[in-house]
């Protein structure tokens, strides 16, 4: 059997799509279209009762969610990489960054920006809406912008995330860098050096055209 991978071009699921290509793993893609609902279908809640991206069957069709799950199983099944380190409080530092980026970088700041009707109070009238929108939106930049800056603060000054090696976490940083880039917020000095180290890498490069980005 082959990993099958559920995602959506240009979300966090492209961190993971980057994991399975640096590992050089055979898998099936299957696009998830959120607009859509595709998320929300029975097929898909059937894999994933959470309707979360991205989602990885394995070959015993068991199914792993969450990126910081499904990277941490990427890296310890498959060790050659070595993209989590065999060092216990290495490898505790780079889930540390991760779950940071994942949690609070993802999931209280850009939520805030893409998805800023969960973050209104229920039952405004649409013009409230449009009213309300723009200051969630301004909190999420404020908020995405000073997880920048304690990430600013814990980066190398050279490097990786963690060093020398491409890590998990690197995949998890890049792709709320990619986000930066994409919404236009300025990223600080050592995270600007970080994306750009990881957006030259060949693989890197591969994801991004796969997933229709020039």
């Amino acid at each position: 059997m082959t990993l099958k991978f559920y995602m959506t071009p240009g979300s966090c699921s492209t961190g993971i799509h980057i994991l399975l290509e640096e590992l050089d793993l055979p898998f099936e893609v299957t696009i998830v279209n959120l607009p859509a609902g595709d998320h929300l279908k029975p097929a898909y809640r059937a894999l994933n009762p959470k309707g979360t991206i991205p989602t990885l069957v394995l070959d015993d069709g068991r199914a792993l969610t969450e990126f910081q799950a499904i990277a941490y199983w990427l890296a310890r099944t498959y060790p050659r990489k070595r993209l989590l380190s065999v060092d216990a409080v290495a490898a505790a530092q780079a889930i540390e960054l991760m779950d940071y980026v994942v949690g609070t970088v993802h999931g209280q700041g850009y939520t805030r920006i893409f998805t800023t009707d969960r973050y209104l109070p229920a039952g405004l009238a649409d013009v409230d809406r449009a009213a309300w929108q723009p200051s969630v939106q301004a909190r999420g930049r404020e908020m995405v912008s000073e997880a920048f800056a304690v990430i600013e603060g814990r980066l190398p000054d050279v490097g990786y995330a963690m060093g020398a090696d491409f890590t998990i976490a690197d995949a998890a940083l890049f792709y709320v860098e990619f986000w930066a880039d994409k919404t236009g917020l300025t990223l600080p000095p050592r995270c600007a050096a970080h994306y750009q180290l990881v957006r030259s890498r060949p693989v890197v490069q591969r994801v991004l055209r796969e997933e229709g980005y020039r």
